[in-house]
């Protein structure tokens, strides 16, 4: 007998737009791609403008009224809200509808719960649905003792919701204990390349920019990409020669997100660790995005959060080939498209010359015969080509300077 496939969710999305909300549209777009990723049938959209939120509700009683009318009438199975809920608003919304109410801040935790494929990553996001959901363990609506499965309910289980706020938070300081030694051991990691001074590159940017697929480009590795949200979420890092025998650690991390949740960045701080210990980031844009330049920004927003602004940067434009009308707004850039092969040698190129702006020029006398001798250092250092054979001349690493000593014995 074969197996049937499960039934899609029908929902309803929904939002609450205050007049200082920004970039609300993009938001609201943004939520019906986060649906379809968690395998949602987005059956229709609505938003309603009010000065403050409403404590019960979050919308007007007047809009809610017509909501109760839409779920009949097309059969909806979920509502998602683009607001973050208060555990009595999510009460409240259930047990006025009927029907299970999911947040935006759910709804990323379930995709994440989704796509977490290491034992490091499935542990961050259960200690991230945990937290989120112990201050709801109160209440007997729909969205604590629901047992239909289904999105949202992914990840830590029902089973667990049922358990004492005791159990809770004794399976979080549990998680955390793991998790910090987890970091521990990729410390010890980080503190073994840094003590190799192997120039360090981290991918940065919004969810779905390509980031992986440019990692892929560079190392010719294989490396999980899809045209989804958040298809990466554990942290990778792989050996990059960019010139002879120069060697790079490029690391590939979770994207970015607008109103990236506090606990999501709380509890993947170890992966975007990886990124903060890098010398040089690769800030990845999808430019054929028409909302890119609020996307430029949220990245930009949470680099400040994560205290991540000072590290160099190259702003990498990608999907070049889907673009239409396009305009750079940071610089300096490159534009490419990460899936045309043409794409590779120009953004080495242009990586080489980034990170020759931030290292010494050094120029040295070396007889032909000793050229032998560069072997080491050109691990560590770009060397020109020249014509003169008694003349070498390159850029390093200011920190690895001291390696040039022994030349000029």
């Amino acid at each position: 007998m074969l197996a049937t496939a499960p039934k899609q969710e029908r929902v309803l999305l929904f939002g609450v737009e205050l007049p200082q909300a920004v970039h609300f549209s993009l938001s609201m777009e943004e939520l019906a791609k986060l649906a379809q990723t968690a395998g949602a049938y987005v059956v229709a959209s609505g938003s309603q403008k009010r000065t403050k939120y409403d404590s019960r509700f979050l919308l007007g009683s007047g809009k809610l009224a017509d909501l109760k009318s839409l779920i009949k009438e097309k059969q909806i199975d979920t509502l998602i809200m683009n607001n973050r809920l208060s555990p009595r608003q999510h009460n409240n919304l259930e047990a006025a509808l009927n029907l299970k109410v999911l947040d935006r801040m759910q709804l990323i935790l379930d995709i994440f719960a989704l796509h977490a494929r290491s034992h490091e990553g499935k542990l961050q996001v259960q200690l991230a649905q945990l937290n989120y959901l112990l201050p709801r363990l109160t209440g007997n609506g729909l969205f604590l003792s629901r047992q239909a499965g289904g999105i949202g309910s992914r990840g830590p289980g029902e089973s667990q919701l049922e358990r004492s706020r005791r159990s809770i938070r004794s399976q979080i300081v549990s998680i955390e204990q793991e998790l910090r030694q987890i970091s521990q051991k990729r410390q010890l990691l980080r503190e073994q390349r840094s003590g190799t001074e192997i120039f360090k590159v981290g991918l940065v940017g919004y969810t779905n920019a390509g980031k992986s697929t440019i990692m892929n480009l560079l190392t010719k590795g294989d490396e999980y990409a899809a045209d989804s949200l958040f298809a990466t979420l554990d942290s990778s890092t792989k050996q990059l020669y960019l010139q002879g025998r120069f060697q790079a650690a490029i690391t590939d991390t979770v994207g970015f997100i607008q109103d990236l949740p506090t606990e999501l960045i709380a509890a993947f701080k170890s992966t975007l660790e990886e990124s903060r210990q890098a010398d040089l980031l690769l800030h990845v844009i999808d430019a054929s995005n028409p909302d890119h330049v609020a996307q430029e920004e949220a990245v930009l927003n949470i680099l400040k959060d994560l205290d991540m602004l000072s590290i160099p940067r190259l702003t990498v434009y990608n999907k070049q080939d889907l673009a239409e009308d396009f305009r750079a707004t940071i610089f300096p850039h490159i534009s490419i498209s990460a899936r045309q092969k043409r794409s590779k040698q120009l953004l080495r190129q242009s990586l080489i010359a980034e990170i020759k702006k931030h290292f010494t020029a050094f120029s040295l006398q070396l007889p032909a015969d000793q050229r032998y001798r560069l072997y080491e250092l050109e691990k560590y250092a770009f060397l020109d080509a020249s014509a003169d054979l008694q003349t070498v001349t390159g850029h390093i690493a200011a920190e690895n300077k001291w390696r040039l000593e022994e030349f000029y014995d």
